[in-house]
């Protein structure tokens, strides 16, 4: 343990996601931090209870504003994202409806592009406009349509790379360069590399949300969120949009959990990312399947744009295959080892049907403009034996059109 906790930026990623921020020797030398379940702390006199409501005494007071567990999953995040503070959240979207209801305000603008996960889209589509916020959807992915868009309305440009479903790849450098050109504010939901694999932040990002109910927890036992930035953006959606907006404070014994799951992630991101690799190169390969999206793949369009800004290439692994939407249920219904399930990130491989799922929030026609399409299934690679997936998969293949892919391929 770091008798310290405070761990340099040159100890290594591992390093710091297992004992940055903790010292034991103020826990009663307890290996693991404590979990605080407390939703009120006591003062020593009333002018230290002001001092503190007032900021100018540092401490805690209520913890739907701040809690010592959440504290230190906070400053683990921030460090991880190499950026100065994290505020964590009860979701994926309570981060990210903090972050943007403090943001914005009534006559101002966001420019997002068209994919996103469809509980994001539905919220900007429908709760922000109908209070006086434009929403403007551009293909990102394209720099230059930025360029034609964006004006001193422009308030927030956001976007998540790789996109969810598909994992379309967005610039992250050439589009905050765009964006800053008016004082916008760049959101980037990172939750499908983690920073173990993409640092936003450092390429010019503003702010950087994640559902860490994902691979940052990585158990498929919680729900949580986080916004990771400078200490003023923090502080501002902190007491603004959650304390008193949407109220979406990360329970005690939920942060434990994320502690936990981070202290194993870069084990965890290495291991998705080896499996998904092999799932990739099997489906390309694959007689039934007409496209697979996976940005370590030097047929995926924005590989390169990837290759810059992501270390590895993660663990989702969207495809299509052929007969639309009939033969995807197929294929899912099928399966026995993979899970049909929404989330993804967990240490069992689960797969979904975006268009009828995730994605439903969509109408036809714009699932068809932001290449969502009904034939599309998106994998999550999971934690098990990498053979045992592509097993499960041919089994599925073989059930799903009658013939094993073999056979196809010979055809």
């Amino acid at each position: 343990m770091s008798k310290s906790g405070k761990l340099s930026k040159a100890a290594g990623f591992a390093t710091r996601a297992i004992h940055q921020g903790h010292r034991a020797a103020d826990h009663h030398g307890a290996l693991n931090p404590p979990v605080y379940m407390s939703s009120t702390f006591a003062f020593e006199t009333a002018e230290d209870g002001g001092d503190i409501f007032a900021g100018e005494k540092e401490g805690y007071f209520y913890s739907r504003i701040s809690n010592p567990t959440l504290a230190l999953l906070e400053t683990r995040l921030a460090d991880l994202e190499g950026s100065e503070a994290a505020v964590s959240a009860s979701s994926g979207m309570g981060a990210i409806c903090s972050t943007i209801w403090t943001l914005v305000a009534p006559g101002d603008e966001i420019i997002t592009d068209g994919t996103l996960y469809g509980c994001t889209f539905s919220f900007f589509r429908e709760s922000l406009r109908k209070f006086g916020i434009t929403i403007t959807h551009v293909d990102l992915t394209e720099p230059s349509n930025l360029v034609a868009a964006i004006s001193d309305k422009t308030k927030v440009v956001y976007f998540e790379t790789p996109a969810n479903p598909n994992m379309r790849i967005v610039d992250i450098e050439e589009i905050s360069k765009i964006a800053h050109t008016v004082d916008a504010t760049v959101v980037v939901d990172n939750t499908y590399s983690t920073p173990y694999l993409q640092q936003p932040l450092s390429l010019g990002a503003d702010l950087v949300v994640h559902s860490a109910t994902k691979y940052l927890g990585g158990h498929g036992d919680l729900v949580a969120g986080a916004v990771v930035g400078s200490a003023d953006m923090i502080e501002q959606i902190r007491l603004v949009g959650l304390k008193d907006m949407t109220g979406a404070v990360l329970s005690a014994q939920d942060a434990n959990l994320i502690l936990r799951g981070i202290k194993t992630l870069e084990l965890r991101m290495e291991r998705h990312c080896d499996s998904a690799e092999k799932v990739a190169a099997y489906l390309v390969n694959h007689p039934r399947v007409t496209k697979v999206y996976y940005p370590g793949l030097e047929s995926f369009p924005q590989h390169a744009v990837a290759k810059k800004q992501m270390t590895r290439f993660g663990g989702m692994v969207p495809f299509e295959i052929e007969g639309g939407i009939l033969a995807a249920k197929k294929l899912l219904n099928a399966l026995d080892l993979i899970t049909i399930a929404v989330s993804l990130g967990d240490a069992e491989t689960l797969i979904q049907h975006p268009a009828s799922m995730t994605h439903s929030t969509y109408s036809p026609e714009e699932l068809a403009k932001y290449h969502i399409s009904e034939g599309l299934v998106r994998l999550s690679v999971g934690l098990e034996q990498a053979d045992d997936i592509l097993a499960d998969l041919d089994h599925a293949f073989e059930a799903a059109y009658g013939t094993h892919a073999r056979n196809v391929a010979a055809e």
